[in-house]
């Protein structure tokens, strides 16, 4: 039996995995981040280690004992705390915060690339706000790096390759801390984490009954990868939330290309076993489910979620409507900030049912873009497609997902696979699965949908086009 503790952008939640892959006595607690001013956000470090502690005695005390701790996190976000009282020094730096975007364009002129998406500017920032001649005793982390310290009782600082890879502060092979940037930052060698295998034994839980061992690490969309058994090269998922990520396993070989590929895929760490990295690319979709939440909480043209797709339903088609889902512009492959969301093909026909199909055909065809942008710069083909997150509930899209891509679709039987993928990574490591095929073999979808329809992807890229460029001195940004 393991316990996970699965930390996301907008709560914490902990559950026992069976050796059987089942996931049962989840609890969950909500922290939400908090937007201070305009494109800002942060997090209380106190509040989820507080969270974190307690469902995961919950869980414990429901379905314990377990054998292994394993941990998924959100990614990128950042958090420093004192060595020696264990008290974040300042508030946590969400992922989605842009404060650091002014500092990335400055770097940049100096050689060196980062995005402020990623770790490395929001540490200097939160070091620079605690810390300002770097006198003080700091740890620095993401918040593998936190929940393991807290679960720990303050005895480790170690993050895992597939987080320590988002945080631009990795030698390109990912073997090593780039020194380089790490002075340039001016972040304390001695403040940044111990970099651990993804999937082996790290060292105790010892605020936790029975101190079971921490033995599993990965950044949520890797954990995804690994929970819906995309261990072997060419297999890949996509996870639909508020946005959409593609992750492609590759082998043993990292792609070619050091930050971004021809087609607008990066490379990633998708784990380390046994000091043996496994690669893969992954592809960025900037808006999905939150397009449907405006459908929901803006138009106010569906009262739930769910209800996008009985509306959908409703019709055959979209009478030629296309909607191009870039509220918060286009990622991958494009990369235009300055992209914005675009209906085109509006006739005095057009009703409800067409406005929401649209809606969840645009982002299957953003889900296409991706494939084909993976494809492209993994070197691989991607047979089929399997998919978890809030989206992969809805029928509508799941089927036009596979039209779009023109392949099947499977459905994972959880619809966060966070969960299970940091249930294997502990397990492998105690030997509750003997290897990565054992783990694969366990890969059961909950459906499997193949495509019954054509989808005109040139109309689409007309479309895509159409959307671009809209606010000009966005779309100059190149991270």
């Amino acid at each position: 039996m393991i316990l996970v503790v699965d930390v996301g952008t907008s709560g914490v939640r902990a559950a026992v995995v069976a050796p059987d892959a089942s996931v049962g006595h989840v609890h969950h607690r909500e922290v939400l981040p908090s937007s201070p001013a305009p494109g800002f956000v942060e997090f209380d470090p106190a509040a989820m280690a507080a969270a974190a502690l307690d469902v995961a005695s919950a869980a414990l005390a429901a379905g314990g004992p377990v054998q292994a701790v394993g941990i998924a996190n959100q990614r990128a976000s950042t958090v420093v705390w004192d060595r020696a009282t264990g008290e974040p020094v300042a508030p946590g730096v969400g992922w989605q915060d842009l404060r650091t975007a002014g500092v990335c364009l400055m770097l940049r002129d100096q050689g060196i690339r980062l995005a402020p998406n990623v770790s490395a500017t929001k540490a200097q920032f939160l070091l620079d706000l605690a810390d300002p001649d770097r006198s003080r005793d700091l740890c620095v982390g993401t918040v593998d790096s936190w929940i393991a310290w807290t679960l720990s009782a303050g005895t480790l600082h170690v993050t895992d390759p597939s987080n320590a890879a988002l945080t631009g502060l990795r030698t390109a092979d990912g073997t090593a801390w780039n020194e380089p940037v790490v002075e340039a930052l001016r972040i304390p060698p001695t403040a940044l984490a111990t970099v651990v295998d993804s999937s082996g034994v790290i060292g105790d839980a010892a605020a936790l009954d029975g101190a079971p061992p921490i033995a599993g690490m990965a950044g949520d969309q890797q954990a995804s990868l690994i929970g819906q058994g995309c261990l072997l090269p060419g297999l890949a998922k996509i996870t639909f939330g508020t946005g959409g990520m593609l992750d492609l396993c590759l082998g043993d070989q990292r792609p070619a290309f050091e930050t971004r590929g021809p087609g607008g895929t990066f490379p990633v760490v998708a784990w380390t076993r046994g000091g043996r990295t496994t690669w893969g690319v992954e592809a960025v979709m900037l808006s999905a489910g939150t397009n449907v939440e405006w459908l929901r909480d803006d138009l106010g043209i569906i009262a739930t979620a769910a209800e996008s797709h009985e509306v959908a339903a409703g019709c055959e088609d979209t009478g030629g409507v296309i909607y191009v889902p870039a509220l918060l512009g286009l990622g991958t492959p494009a990369w235009d900030y300055g992209a914005r969301g675009t209906l085109l093909g509006v006739t005095r026909g057009t009703g409800r049912a067409e406005v929401v199909r649209a809606v969840l055909e645009g982002v299957a065809q953003r889900g296409a873009d991706l494939v084909e942008a993976a494809e492209r710069d993994g070197g691989t083909p991607i047979p089929s497609l399997r998919i978890d997150g809030g989206m992969s509930a809805n029928p509508t899209f799941v089927q036009a997902l596979a039209d779009a891509t023109d392949r099947p679709v499977e459905v994972s039987p959880v619809r966060e696979a966070t969960t299970l993928g940091a249930a294997f990574l502990a397990g492998l490591a105690i030997g509750t699965w003997a290897d990565e095929a054992e783990v694969v073999a366990t890969w059961a979808p909950r459906a499997a949908v193949g495509p019954r329809r054509h989808f005109d992807r040139e109309r689409w890229q007309d479309a895509c086009r159409r959307a671009r460029a809209w606010v000009p001195e966005l779309s100059a940004l190149d991270f």
